[in-house]
């Protein structure tokens, strides 16, 4: 589905929930899906850079975003409760979720990863997307057809030297992914992960300071398999693993 061509009404009338918004494949993401036609709801930890995707998404003419600003480090199971009350208050219904933010850590052999940052990105890339999810569930159930997209990696699917708390924190999402989508099977909510690849990100620049960018796909290149598994053509699609990028 990497060619998939969408039609403009796509997301009509869908309430999209997009973590990680502010930056990076959140932040086009959250602008793409309400180019065709979603509200989306804009949560980060950094209230500057989600005003600025508002009005990225405003000035595009799509329907009027939410900001709600979260830090996933340190949130609560009432932060997150309240997030969901207020969805409900004022949508009544959620039609899908994409768990994008992430926390890359620092690469290093297991045998010398402090396990204070494996439990930093455990917290973030896992214990959240979970924290979330839950009190989300009743709303995603109203929708007619509610999709969840969950954020992988290729070290999520094959191990890699070094990538250590990361790497751990992908195969954990890769596995909620899983049992998720087990446990709604033959219901309206679908779950199913994506592998972006190599993207023109500051998270990739992070981990390979000495590439080119200019050598790797930007987010916008990723985006028709991201509108396939959030519109409905995708109904039928639940527990699988997607990759936004072709194999060399």
């Amino acid at each position: 589905m990497l060619d998939y061509q969408a039609k403009k009404d796509l997301l009509q009338r869908k309430i999209i929930l997009v973590t990680g918004a502010g930056d990076g494949i959140g932040r086009t993401a959250a602008t793409t899906f309400a180019a065709y036609g979603a509200t989306v709801i804009l949560l980060g930890r950094t209230q500057h850079k989600l005003e600025l995707v508002y009005d990225d998404i405003m000035a595009q003419g799509s329907p009027e975003p939410v900001i709600m600003p979260l830090d996933l480090a340190t949130a609560t199971p009432d932060d997150y409760q309240h997030l969901a009350d207020l969805i409900a208050v004022q949508f009544g219904q959620l039609d899908g979720l994409l768990h994008n933010a992430s926390l890359l850590g620092t690469l290093t052999p297991l045998e010398q990863l402090p396990i204070t940052t494996l439990e930093q990105l455990l917290k973030v890339n896992v214990m959240a997307q979970l924290a979330l999810t839950q009190p989300l569930l009743p709303l995603l159930r109203r929708a007619p057809a509610a999709s969840i997209l969950f954020t992988s990696s290729s070290v999520g699917r094959k191990g890699r030297a070094y990538w250590g708390a990361y790497a751990i924190s992908k195969f954990a999402t890769e596995g909620m992914m899983q049992v998720l989508a087990d446990e709604c099977d033959g219901s309206t909510v679908r779950s199913n992960s994506i592998n972006p690849g190599a993207t023109r990100t500051a998270m990739r620049a992070s981990a390979y300071p000495a590439e080119d960018p200019l050598t790797l796909r930007t987010a916008e290149q990723l985006m028709p398999l991201y509108l396939y598994l959030m519109g409905d053509d995708s109904r039928h699609e639940n527990g699988q693993q997607f990759s936004a990028q072709p194999k060399p």
